[in-house]
């Protein structure tokens, strides 16, 4: 489905993609998977606000996933909103890290944003926390370390206890490293709006000092009220609306 997208046209990919009747992974009871189909239905009838408020509103209740946000991508992608689709595409490969049609169609939409590679990845050490996150690697460590610690306790019965517990407890600990230094990335946002304004201070009434551009992925600095602080591919920094650049460490709020 992710692959057709670039051979067939939008339309073509959109009516194959929800006429497929995927299910949202991980719903255990009917009403998030009836929430999802009517959205679905919603998307392949034409009406785009009303299959994105339906998968904004399943998001926010925690029945993300990646057929999900892949739906709402190519719902956004008709619009045409690219900036949305980019966060979407990108919020669901923060859910799902092993989704590899996610990673193929953010090249996709990122191509079509002309956007450079850096600029939908500010920050190298957040393809770290995913590869940690997509291979489970703080459990691997932590069943390591137990492993070397039940060596080291049995070192005196076992011939090999303590090569064992040495070789397991070092390996442990470099793969601990991994997550760590996953762990210490900054969260990014996604710019969702095109010409978002980038202001001087936190609030409505402050000097522009510059644009973003649409589909961006920021590095957040700050956050105040409604404002996030944030740096741009460029170097500038400054303050944006929460409602033009979206985090990516978290679904979206439910719209009011």
């Amino acid at each position: 489905m992710g692959l057709m997208g670039r051979h067939l046209s939008p339309a073509v990919v959109l009516a194959l993609c929800f006429g497929a009747g995927v299910a949202a992974p991980g719903q255990d009871t009917a009403q998030p998977d009836e929430a999802f189909r009517a959205a679905n239905e919603h998307a392949r009838g034409g009406d785009l606000a009303r299959a994105i408020d339906g998968y904004r509103q399943l998001a926010a209740h925690d029945a993300e996933s990646a057929s999900l946000y892949w739906n709402w991508a190519q719902a956004a992608l008709q619009r045409p909103t690219l900036g949305e689709a980019m966060w979407a595409l990108l919020r669901g490969r923060e859910v799902e890290p092993g989704d590899l049609r996610l990673s193929e169609e953010v090249e996709r939409v990122r191509t079509a944003a002309s956007l450079d590679p850096a600029e939908i990845a500010p920050e190298p050490l957040a393809v770290v926390a995913r590869f940690a996150r997509r291979f489970h690697l703080d459990l691997l460590a932590l069943i390591l370390l137990g492993l070397s610690l039940g060596a080291h306790l049995l070192a005196d019965r076992l011939q090999w206890g303590a090569a064992v517990a040495w070789t397991t407890g070092v390996i442990g600990l470099l793969i601990a490293a991994i997550p760590l230094a996953g762990a210490l990335a900054r969260n990014t946002a996604v710019v969702v709006t095109p010409n978002a304004t980038l202001f001087s201070a936190a609030s409505p009434t402050a000097d522009a000092v510059g644009e973003l551009r649409e589909g961006e992925a920021v590095p957040i600095l700050g956050s105040s009220g409604d404002y996030l602080r944030i740096e741009d591919s460029s170097g500038a920094r400054g303050w944006a609306r929460l409602a033009d650049v979206w985090p990516l460490d978290r679904g979206p709020a439910p719209q009011e």
